[in-house]
């Protein structure tokens, strides 16, 4: 059985898990610690962060291209184009929603939003708005390009004591002023004055003022302006805004629905306001023509002192009279649709509507007419979104000048009907009045007269009737949505999230010191922990030292229990394993450095073998700094160098007892020589080594350290055993590339490492069993169960 099988530095993976988990449990006060300031810090956010709430408002849009009729009817050869598609329509009021002219508009109606108003306390400064705000600001005038400037409209109010003043501060130049309550106040960016709120309670906190220039304030706010549909199956749009003033919310929503609902309004109206403006230019021409008939009339009765007719011209006349009507309405007609044809043929009038409601019984022509207004609205609500080179807005012009077309077409028809059916009144008209010419000139001409002053007042009644009509469709005309949800804020606030926000700094409360733990760990270039040698090398490891808390060199002595004590016997018992059926007589320790604990090993490893009832010899081999005697406060004349150089010595010259343990001797180093490298090739010294063999059971090496001189190599011919010192918190990890490559390269004989000045912190346990991996300490722990093992982890 070779050591390698019994004593390895290989450990279970469960076994360096819980060594992890150890080194992190034993360090709980650091967590704790962390966790308790990230909590405290949490609640700071949480009591000096001003909350912001989500207010929110759902809108129905309905869809204006439903219904029958001749418009309808006319429009159906534009839904291969897919212009009124329900889903793009919506999407097109979603982003006149979004327009910045509109929450421009809509911020501008809103007296509150001007100026903004912030109560500045000892952490936080929140906005005051509506009822609780600190003043009541009239503002006379405002140029908003002035506030461009940076600075420009920001002031910083302090009310004095009698509260029937304040100092307005300009925080652009830091100049101050007094100013007395409702004094109007004169700057370059406008005029205002200010009054106090009676319902605020002033308590000599400072109030900063800011005039906002419109599109800069909107633009800020739209970032926080969501505005989406909310379903595609549907036509709904939901508006969501976030902000610490859930009431400022509201009534920017408010305003920004009432303010699109109110153009949608304006663009519906444009084609009655066009027919109303159409009427008015009409009626005006037949107020002049009825007046000058109704004075000819009177003039022609005074003249001839005619008060009534016969009944037979009565019945010529009023078959005229019919004819006649006829007549006028046909030249009405024709008239009409000639000033109809000129309006649409006009340059300029490409893209303006036309007038409707003016007595054209064609329903072909009257719808389409509405048809090529509703193209003209639907590309004027476009341009508001989209460039006109966009590809929607060219298929709408081109729709728009296939109506135009159209409608010119169709008026050319219906002028040569009409023209037809003049030719065939005049023809009868002209029958009637050769018998009307068998009456006397003078009745004649009086019922010519009354006949013309009948017609125009017929015209002018049926125009008034059409403007009444418009005005009604004025009237009546509703908005483009309804609101299904009214705009209203949540009750809790989206920001900051207080169960987030704790749990967030529980969260980092915990990993920040582990990280710091675990950094401080990655930048030590020093041996920590055992898992550092486990993970750089594969030497086997004898055994674990624990911190002494004594300072005499001499620890483990008869009669003593000390877990240090118990450590010893441990390293004892386990060279007795790792040599079974091998000599075992020499032992040499060696280190990387001075004050990793080497001879500290070895004298209390010569007393643990002599306590076990063995004779055992120190040789204090460290030529160049001896400490062995010194430790053990023992003083000789005569040492190594002296055996060396003296021929006539014998090594029982050199011993000498230990007087704390019967059984322990020691040779020291004698006189430093000059030469120490030099004096260890002599063969006196396999001379002391091999005549000790036969007195003693034990010899022990003290060498000096391997990463500083080769003394350790030259004696490690005559060693058995070498015993490698690390010392955590002091010997560097690059060091144990050292030790390394001699197990590597064989330089030492049967090496292996002892772990010396051990603390709770770089191991998970002492005493035998505690993850060397060796012998049956290791069948010891998977004996465990895990609830053992849980429980040892957290008694530990």
């Amino acid at each position: 059985m070779n050591e390698e099988s019994i004593i390895s530095n290989e450990q279970p993976k469960e076994l360096n898990l819980r060594a992890e988990l150890t080194r992190y449990t034993r360090n709980w006060y650091w967590f704790a610690l962390g966790v308790l300031i990230c909590l405290i810090l949490a609640f700071l956010y949480l009591r000096y962060t001003t909350p912001v709430y989500q207010t929110s408002a759902e809108l129905l849009v309905k869809d204006d291209k439903k219904g029958g009729g001749g418009a309808a009817d006319a429009m159906q050869m534009f839904q291969d184009l897919d212009i009124f598609n329900t889903t793009k329509s919506v999407d097109n009021e979603v982003r006149v929603l979004k327009s910045k002219s509109l929450l421009q508009r809509a911020m501008r109606q809103l007296p509150g939003l001007q100026p903004t108003q912030l109560v500045q306390g000892n952490i936080r400064t929140s906005e005051a708005y509506g009822e609780n705000r600190p003043f009541i600001i009239q503002i006379d005038t405002l140029y908003e390009d002035s506030l461009l400037k940076k600075g420009v409209g920001n002031y910083t109010i302090s009310v004095n004591k009698e509260h029937t003043g304040f100092t307005l501060t300009q925080e652009i130049d830091n100049k101050t002023q007094y100013f007395r309550f409702g004094q109007k106040i004169q700057t370059l960016f406008g005029s205002f004055s200010i009054n106090p709120n009676p319902r605020f309670r002033f308590s000599g906190d400072e109030i900063l003022l800011r005039f906002n220039n419109i599109k800069e304030y909107a633009a800020d706010y739209a970032k926080n302006m969501s505005i989406d549909v909310s379903d595609q199956q549907t036509s709904t749009i939901i508006i969501t805004v976030k902000d610490p003033v859930s009431q400022k919310a509201i009534d920017i929503i408010n305003k920004l629905i009432e303010v699109y609902n109110q153009d949608a309004i304006d663009d519906k109206n444009i084609v009655s306001r066009n027919t109303v403006a159409f009427i008015d230019d009409r009626l005006r021409t037949l107020v002049g023509e009825l007046s000058g008939v109704e004075k000819k009339v009177s003039e022609f009765k005074e003249k001839n002192q005619i008060t009534d007719v016969t009944s037979d011209i009565n019945a010529y006349m009023t078959q005229t009279q019919g004819l006649y009507q006829k007549l006028e309405d046909a030249k009405l007609q024709a008239n009409i649709l000639s000033s109809l044809q000129t309006y649409i043929s006009k340059p300029g009038n490409e893209h303006t509507l036309v007038p409707t409601s003016l007595g054209i019984q064609d329903p072909t022509l009257n719808g389409l007419i509405q048809s090529f207004n509703d193209l003209q609205l639907k590309r004027q609500q476009t341009l508001a979104t989209v460039e006109p080179d966009n590809i929607l807005v060219q298929n709408i012009d081109k729709s728009i000048n296939t109506v135009r077309k159209s409608i010119s077409e169709n008026i050319r028809n219906l002028q040569k009907g009409v023209n037809v059916t003049q030719g065939l009144i005049n023809q009868d008209y002209g029958q009637f009045q050769s018998k009307i010419k068998t009456v006397p000139a003078v009745e004649r001409q009086l019922l010519e007269i009354q006949r013309e002053q009948g017609i125009k007042q017929t015209i002018y009644q049926y125009l008034l009737q059409k403007k009444e009509e418009s005005l009604i469709s004025l009237a009546a005309t509703v908005s483009n949505s309804r609101i299904i949800d009214d705009t209203a804020a949540d009750d809790k606030p989206v920001s900051p999230k207080r169960m987030l926000v704790y749990l967030g700094a529980l969260v980092a409360g915990l990993l920040i010191p582990f990280g710091i733990m675990y950094i401080i760990d990655l930048l030590n270039d020093k041996v920590r922990l055992q898992k550092d040698i486990l993970s750089r090398t594969n030497i086997p490891i004898l055994g674990e030292i624990m911190h002494a808390q004594s300072d005499e060199e001499l620890v483990v002595k008869e009669n003593t229990r000390t877990p240090i004590s118990e450590m010893f016997r441990l390293i004892r018992s386990n060279l007795k394993f790792a040599t079974s059926g091998k000599e075992d007589k020499v032992i040499l320790t060696t280190s990387s450095m001075s004050g990793e604990g080497k001879t500290f090993f070895c004298t209390n490893l010569g007393a643990s073998l002599v306590l076990s009832g063995k004779k055992v010899v120190l040789l204090e081999f460290d030529l160049r700094k001896p400490k062995l005697l010194k430790g053990l406060h023992i003083t000789a004349a005569k040492g190594i160098s002296n055996f060396v150089i003296d021929k006539n010595l014998r090594p029982a010259d050199l011993v000498q007892p230990v007087k704390e343990l019967n059984g322990m001797y020691v040779i020291g180093a004698g006189p430093i020589p000059p030469n120490p490298s030099e004096l260890l090739l002599s063969d006196r010294i396999g001379e002391l080594i091999n005549s000790l063999k036969q007195e003693y059971d034990h010899i022990i090496i003290d060498c000096p350290p391997v990463g500083q001189v080769s003394d350790a190599f030259t004696l490690g011919a005559f060693a058995d055993i070498s015993a490698y010192v690390v010392r955590y918190n002091y010997t560097f990890k690059e060091q144990l590339n050292i030790v390394q490559d001699i197990y590597t390269n064989k330089k030492l004989n049967n090496l292996m490492i002892v772990l010396n000045d051990a603390k709770p912190k770089n191991s998970y346990g002492y005493g035998y069993g505690y993850g060397y991996g060796y012998g049956y300490a290791s069948d010891s722990l998977k004996k465990r169960t895990l609830k053992q093992r849980i429980k040892k982890l957290f008694k530990q």
